[in-house]
C-alpha cells in the first residue's frame, strides 16, 4: 500500500480529510459566479481544498479549471507566462482544435508552439524573455477565457505576490480584465493575510469588495484522528490514537506538519507492528532532521543579532512584547532596537511570522530543529 499521508498534491477524496463545510461553501460561491479570497497560513491545505473542489462533479464536468502558483514570480511577464502555460497544459489533452484556438487568440504565444520530436505532442516552449508586451499578452489570455466553450475557474495561489511586482498598476490592470470577464470565476488564495486584506478590503484598492473572503483554519482534531486512524488500520499498522493526537497537538493542527510526521511514522512501522513512544519520537526526529542541511544554511546566512532574536522566539514558542525589557533580559538580547530591527528583517525573510502581535518561527520543523540543535527542551 502506498503511503496514504500525502504531503503534496491531491489524489482522491479517500486521502483528503474533512473540510466538508469549506468545500460546500467554496463550490457554492464559485459556481454562482463569485470570486473568492481564500486565506490561511502556508501549508494549511489551501491547494488540496481547491483541487478537491475542482474534482467535485458539480465542477469537473461543467467547467475548465486552472491552478497557478505565482509564489516564485517576480514580475508581470512571469505571471503571464505561468498563467498561459497552465491554460495550455490543461487544454492540451482536449485535442488539436483547442490548441489551434489557443494560439489563434493568444497570438503572442504562437512562437512557443512546437511539437515534441519523440512523441509528436504539442509543447509550450516559449521563454519568459520572449514575452515582449506582457500587458498585451494578458489581454489576449482574458480574451481567450471569454471565448472558451465552457466557463472557467482560475485559482491563483499566493496572489499577494503581485503587490511586489515592479510594474505599476498591476492590481488595476488585472481588476479591469476580470471585471470584463463574463465566463470566469477566480479564487485568489494566499498566506499573507494582512496584504490580502489590504488588497481586497481597502476602499482605495482596485479589488475592493470584488471577492468573498474565506478563511481556512485547522481541521477539527476529532475528525483528523478518525481520518488518520482509519488509514493506519487499513495498512495493518497498529497506531494508538494518542500518537495521532500528539502529532496534531505538537503542530497545533497545522496540516502539512501533522501529515509529514504521520507519513514518516507510517514508513517507520512494518505491517502489524505496534507504535511505541520510542518509534513515534524517532519518526519526528527523522522528519525534522531531513531538513538539517537547509536549516543550517538558513542559520548561517543570518547576522549574529538576527540569530539571537530567532533563538529567543524559538525558545519562547510564542513571543509577545519582544522589545520589552522583560523579554530582552530573559533571553539576554543586545537591545530593544536590535530586536526590533532583527524581527522586521526575519519577518521579511518569512523566517518569523506575526499574528495579532505574537511572534513565532514560521516553519514548525525549523522551530523544533533549533530547539534540538541548541540543547533546548525538545521532547517529542
Amino acid at each position: 500500500m502506498r503511503n496514504p499521508f500525502l504531503v503534496s498534491g491531491y489524489i482522491s477524496k479517500e486521502y483528503f480529510c474533512d473540510r466538508e463545510n469549506e468545500s460546500k461553501n467554496l463550490i457554492k460561491l464559485i459556481t454562482n459566479n463569485n470570486s473568492v479570497v481564500l486565506v490561511s497560513p502556508r501549508r494549511m491545505g489551501k491547494t488540496g481544498l481547491i483541487e478537491h473542489c475542482f474534482r467535485n462533479p458539480k465542477i469537473a464536468g461543467d467547467y475548465y479549471t486552472f491552478f497557478v502558483d505565482i509564489y516564485a514570480t517576480g514580475n508581470l511577464s512571469e505571471f503571464v507566462y505561468k498563467l498561459g502555460k497552465e491554460i495550455f497544459e490543461r487544454l492540451k489533452p482536449k485535442g488539436k482544435s483547442f490548441i489551434d484556438n489557443f494560439f489563434a487568440v493568444i497570438s503572442s504565444f504562437r512562437a512557443g508552439f512546437k511539437l515534441d520530436e519523440q512523441s509528436g505532442t504539442p509543447v509550450f516552449d516559449i521563454g519568459i524573455g520572449e514575452i515582449k508586451s506582457p500587458e498585451f499578452t494578458l489581454e489576449e489570455i482574458f480574451k481567450y477565457l471569454n471565448t472558451a466553450d465552457k466557463p472557467c475557474i482560475i485559482a491563483i495561489d499566493e496572489f499577494q505576490q503581485i503587490a511586489k511586482y515592479p510594474e505599476k498598476n498591476i492590481e488595476a490592470i488585472l481588476r479591469t480584465h476580470i471585471q470584463k470577464t463574463t465566463k470566469s470565476a477566480f479564487i485568489f488564495s494566499g498566506s499573507q493575510r494582512h496584504i490580502l486584506h489590504e488588497m481586497f478590503f481597502s476602499v482605495s484598492k482596485p479589488f475592493y469588495q470584488s471577492a468573498v473572503l474565506l478563511s481556512l483554519d485547522v481541521i477539527d482534531k476529532n475528525e483528523y484522528i478518525k481520518f488518520a486512524s482509519k488509514l493506519f488500520a487499513k495498512a495493518y499498522k497498529d497506531v494508538d490514537n494518542k500518537y495521532i493526537e500528539h502529532a496534531y497537538d505538537l503542530f497545533e493542527g497545522h496540516t502539512f506538519y501533522v501529515q509529514a510526521v504521520l507519513n514518516q511514522l507510517f514508513s517507520e512501522l512494518d505491517d502489524h507492528e505496534k507504535c511505541t513512544d520510542s518509534i513515534f519520537s524517532i519518526a519526528v526526529k527523522n522528519r525534522v532532521n531531513s531538513y538539517e542541511t537547509l536549516f543550517s544554511e538558513i542559520l548561517n546566512l543570518l547576522t549574529e543579532r538576527q540569530r539571537e532574536c530567532l533563538l529567543a522566539i524559538a525558545k519562547a514558542g510564542k513571543a509577545q512584547n519582544i522589545t520589552g525589557g522583560d523579554f530582552i533580559k530573559k533571553y539576554a538580547l543586545y537591545s530593544s532596537a536590535s530586536v526590533q530591527t532583527s524581527a522586521r528583517q526575519l519577518l521579511e525573510k518569512e523566517i518569523l511570522t506575526k499574528n495579532q502581535n505574537i511572534y513565532s518561527v514560521y516553519d514548525r520543523f525549523f522551530n523544533l530543529w533549533l530547539k534540538s540543535y541548541y540543547g533546548m527542551n525538545s521532547d517529542y
